[in-house]
């Protein structure tokens, strides 16, 4: 067995170029050798030491994995950013990821953005033709006192920029349209959105900047937030700052992403496979055909509601935790000493009560008749 070669991605910050290009075009990672019982009983202290950080770090990191939600989300964005490509004095569209916490938005939205990179690297280079680094994509979240100046502070931050400390919000502004035009940026993702209070002063700022900015700069913005049409980011109203609003709603497309669901067959069929992709995934050396798709399922959906977030986060610490105790298998009793996020635990009760009576069920037809 070999030491791992894995590249070490867990001290990054998105915010920052250096950071966002590790993270981009970093190899994937390889998945340690799945060994038995017997085989780790033969490695020696400092071999299955190695061996079960690799699998920590594995465990960590199981995502992200192509579910049809996460499909459905590049498929629409690829539309969007590939349609994006007129000359520069015409104003793009936006693209606002709208969804509940849990599902997933962050992660889609990052893989996304790294397969948008890699395929920009690969096809025109690393350096611009005036031999600038190119970055196609540039990433910043935003806080709740996100306003003009801090946003292009923001900007310049990521790129490094030694004029990001001192100036006006006029000129912040300047020098982060000439990094991008010099990198040749062609997606700026916003994460956080929800941050900013949209109809108070601040947010009307940002707002009238993310405006400039879809004039001025040749990105494709794609902003990313819970319940950006309820904080009024598409609305229409007639609230103080509404015809800024509007006018943001009407060139920004909005982008969700569903929980599962098992209240169809389709539903549960998709939850199966997601199951399914977790078990070939996982290094536990008494891990069986069946552990989670099968003996786990309704279990499991009752303790992540159906959210991908809350699922991760179960499996992974089932795993950590099975690791360390020798289990070396996830089963229920395991697991139900593993705690979970807040919002999936408040929601457990309800739901494990309805699929221990039969109400409900988390396993297709097909599954439940040859398990029969």
């Amino acid at each position: 067995m070999s030491l791992s070669t894995s590249p070490v991605l867990g001290n990054l910050a998105l915010s920052r170029k250096e950071d966002w290009k590790a993270f981009a075009e970093a190899p994937r990672r390889s998945r340690p050798e799945l060994l038995t019982r017997t085989q780790l009983k033969a490695l020696s202290e400092e071999a299955r030491s190695d061996y079960d950080r690799q699998r920590r770090q594995w465990h960590a990191n199981l995502g992200p994995i192509k579910t049809p939600q996460l499909a459905e989300l590049h498929e629409d964005l690829w539309d969007i950013v590939d349609s994006n490509v007129q000359d520069g004095d015409k104003a793009k569209g936006a693209v606002a990821v709208d969804a509940f916490p849990g599902l997933g938005k962050t992660t889609s939205v990052l893989a996304f953005a790294r397969e948008f990179h890699q395929r920009e690297i690969a096809e025109q280079g690393a350096f611009t033709a005036a031999g600038h680094e190119r970055l196609p994509v540039c990433r910043v979240g935003l806080t709740g006192n996100t306003g003009m100046k801090d946003l292009n502070r923001s900007l310049l931050e990521f790129f490094g920029h030694p004029g990001r400390n001192r100036g006006t919000t006029t000129q912040f502004g300047q020098r982060a349209l000439d990094c991008v035009l010099s990198c040749e940026v062609r997606l700026l993702a916003l994460d956080d959105l929800h941050f900013l209070k949209w109809r108070q002063s601040s947010g009307i700022e940002v707002s009238n900047h993310l405006k400039w900015i879809a004039n001025e700069f040749p990105v494709t913005l794609l902003m990313i937030g819970v319940g950006l049409a309820d904080k009024g980011l598409f609305s229409e109203g007639t609230t103080s700052g509404g015809s800024v609003l509007a006018q943001t709603g009407r060139r920004t497309t909005r982008l969700g992403m569903r929980p599962f669901t098992i209240k169809n067959e389709a539903g549960r069929r998709e939850w199966r496979q997601m199951l399914l992709a977790l078990e070939k995934r996982m290094v536990l050396a008494d891990k069986d055909p069946g552990m989670l798709a099968d003996d786990l399922s309704d279990y499991l959906f009752a303790r992540s509601t159906g959210h991908i977030g809350s699922l991760m986060t179960l499996i992974n610490r089932g795993c950590q935790r099975a690791v360390r105790t020798g289990a070396e298998r996830l089963d229920r009793d395991l697991l139900d000493g593993v705690k979970n996020d807040e919002a999936a635990e408040a929601a457990r009760r309800e739901l494990e009560a309805a699929l221990e009576k039969r109400r409900l069920t988390s396993r297709p037809r097909s599954s439940r008749r040859k398990a029969a």
